[in-house]
């Protein structure tokens, strides 16, 4: 018997797809440590609310 996902499932399993492909384009492109390290800085910069440019504050944000 197979469970069924939700609609919620669904929509995370395509975002984890699409980073498993850019990590492979990354890591074939640039090798494994830039690969790492640029979804660190991501993960950092999403965490921060600073993707897309603005911080929290409203300012632009500038990365590390």
């Amino acid at each position: 018997m197979t469970a069924q996902l939700t609609d919620e499932e669904k929509s995370k399993d395509m975002f984890f797809q699409r980073i498993a492909l850019i990590g492979e384009e990354m890591t074939a492109a640039h090798g494994s440590d830039f690969a790492t390290g640029a979804f660190v800085l991501a993960a950092r910069w999403i965490s921060e609310g600073r993707m897309g440019g603005k911080s929290r504050s409203g300012t632009e944000a500038r990365p590390n």
